[in-house]
């Protein structure tokens, strides 16, 4: 036991050196995927019977497979949503896992819940919703969306003439891909509207008075976008709110990547109407900063979140005892083991402070409108829209979607940027263009001056 112990202080003082070295190196390696079995043949089999022993697994992990990864916080990492978690943020994600806190429930949680609470209530503050609001840490997106569509729909279900009926959700085809995949976990149907643009109170409107008599009863729902994926699109909030409250339809938000932009003084205006949501969906892992992972799902009224989460079983009644009071999160969404996830974000927004994270945000803004002027003054490349929020879609004149394909392929295996093409919808038909979010406020003018010279 006593070598044991040894062994394991030596593979301590490895890790924190590794985890010192990248805390402090903002722009490590772009690391480049390999299929499973050139990997498997590099390393050959790690669980035994015996063990490798730590410093053999770790080794393996720094020489082979932390270099068939990507860097989600790499300067030009500008696919998908990327996240750029402070270095705090980091750190304190080491200390979360090794306090071994479970954070489903106050009894056993308290201080680390306690904490999550608090940056929670500055995160309820940013969206303008009225006392008594409040929410819950999750893993992602995905699970927040899961969760406020599960709460609307149990909420819509509690009329006598809506038991049995399979619910609809209503939504754009520019909301989020997890919109869809939530809906069949919950088992509702989604209408989509065809628009992957803004999504107007009007369209909406006329979306709902068009809808036959036995859909119209179905409806419970209507997802709004603050800040869509594929463009940086804020849906018409405050007409959506107008139209949903018309109609005594659940309001809710899908601001996992935008909803960072609440803390931009340039940009919060177009968020008008956030404040009329019924839940809101915030991903502190995409434009706030923390480590993956972390989502968040707010609610106006968190007791409904409760009466269609809370888990009954006789080995869980000792939480809710009095003798165990508090705040469990387990009660308003729909995992019930949970690490305290938000604590990360409360030691990095502790640390430095509220004006700091609005520079930050303020910062992937003002990158994508350098880009939209760097793109318009180059002649082989041209915007296909304004930026918006922290997204740039712009096209490579003359290119094939093949030509974009293997543009990104070959930038990714040279180690220079991960830059991904998407669809635009150009009059009737879908264009392969090219697609720029910022997201780390390390990134600079001259990476984006690197990748579009890729592009020549």
């Amino acid at each position: 036991m006593h070598n044991i112990d040894i062994d394991l202080v030596e593979m301590t003082l490895d890790v924190m050196k590794y985890a010192i070295n990248r805390i402090t190196h903002t722009d490590p390696e772009l690391g480049v995927p390999k299929k499973a079995e050139e990997l498997k043949a590099q390393v050959g089999e790690t669980i035994t019977q015996k063990g490798i022993g730590g410093e053999k697994a770790f080794e393996l992990f720094k020489d082979v497979f932390i270099k068939a990864t990507v860097p989600i916080d790499h300067p030009r990492h500008l696919a998908f949503v990327p996240a750029a978690p402070t270095r705090a943020a980091i750190m304190f994600d080491l200390v979360t896992s090794a306090s071994s806190i479970h954070g489903a429930y106050w009894m056993e949680g308290a201080g680390g819940i306690f904490c999550e609470n608090e940056a929670m209530r500055w995160l309820v503050s940013l969206t303008g919703l009225p006392e008594g609001a409040f929410g819950v840490f999750t893993s992602g997106g995905t699970a927040a969306n899961l969760s406020a569509i599960v709460t609307a729909r149990e909420t819509w279900r509690t009329k006598e003439e809506n038991r049995g009926k399979k619910g609809m959700v209503l939504t754009s085809v520019g909301a989020h891909s997890s919109i869809k995949a939530m809906a069949k976990v919950a088992d509702v149907d989604v209408f989509l509207v065809d628009t992957e643009d803004r999504l107007s109170g009007s369209q909406l409107a006329d979306t709902i008075n068009n809808l036959e008599a036995k859909d119209r009863e179905r409806l419970f729902a209507v997802v709004g976008t603050g800040g869509t994926t594929n463009a940086g699109i804020i849906d018409d909030l405050e007409g959506i709110a107008e139209v949903c409250q018309q109609e005594s339809l659940w309001f809710h938000i899908d601001a996992a990547y935008g909803g960072g932009a609440l803390l931009a003084d340039s940009v919060r205006h177009l968020f008008k109407g956030i404040e009329h949501a019924d839940s809101i969906t915030i991903d502190p892992h995409k434009w706030l900063f923390s480590p993956y992972d972390c989502g968040a799902v707010i609610y106006r009224d968190p007791e409904l979140a409760k009466k269609a989460h809370s888990q009954e079983g006789s080995y869980l009644d000792i939480f809710k005892d009095e003798g165990a009071h508090g705040f469990n999160p387990a009660d308003y969404q729909i995992q019930l083991t949970r690490r305290v996830r938000g604590l990360p974000l409360w030691f990095s927004l502790a640390m430095h402070g509220t004006d700091k994270y609005k520079w930050a945000v303020e910062e992937g803004i003002t990158l994508a409108n350098k880009a939209g002027e760097m793109i318009t003054r180059e002649d082989h490349v041209e915007l296909v829209r304004d930026p918006s929020l922290s997204c740039v879609l712009f096209r490579r004149k003359g290119w094939t979607p093949e030509d974009y394909r293997d543009w990104t392929y070959k930038n990714h295996r040279d180690g220079i940027a991960l830059v991904t093409p998407t669809k635009w919808k150009v009059g009737d038909t879908y264009e392969t263009v090219a697609r720029f979010c910022f997201i780390n406020p390390h990134t600079t003018k001259n990476d984006i001056q690197i990748v579009l010279d890729t592009m020549k």
